[in-house]
């Protein structure tokens, strides 16, 4: 890469969420969860046993309540979440995983472990978690853009 110019943040980005989805689903494949898409992920990452509304997830993923609600219905149809009455509230929903999505839910946690595991070796502990920290600090300055002028 010494005769090339560093790719600005956007493109290393991407290239970085593209690479951690190539192995992410191509494991969770092996272990019986061929039906799974990245756009899936978007539910999927932020679900927990109990279940969420929609409107959480949609607050948490940083998408569209529109889109979560397409992709709930995908994950209904292939079996991964149902719909629920909320016990707090019952004319709202809660999106809950079924058996198949928290098993999806578990392999996908154990799967990423194994990746910044391997990270966190190849840097270091140090260098690994100043880069996580920088990493969220980032993130979270470019999601409050419109803050800044």
């Amino acid at each position: 890469m010494a005769s090339e110019t560093v790719p600005d943040l956007g493109v290393l980005t991407g290239r970085l969420m593209r690479a951690i989805q190539d192995e992410l689903f191509q494991r969770l494949a092996e272990r019986g969860h061929p039906d799974v898409r990245p756009r899936h992920g978007t539910v999927l990452a932020h679900l927990n046993e109990g279940g969420l509304r929609a409107t959480d997830l949609a607050e948490r993923s940083g998408q569209h309540k529109q889109i979560v609600g397409t992709i709930v219905d995908e994950l209904v149809g292939l079996g991964y979440v149902r719909r629920e009455p909320d016990p707090a509230d019952r004319r709202a929903k809660l999106v809950v995983p079924t058996d198949r999505g928290k098993d999806e839910i578990a392999a996908a946690r154990a799967i990423l472990a194994a990746m910044e595991e391997r990270h966190r070796g190849a840097l270091g502990n140090g260098t690994y978690a100043d880069f996580k920290d920088m990493l969220v600090r980032i993130t979270e300055d470019q999601r409050d853009w419109r803050s800044h002028g």
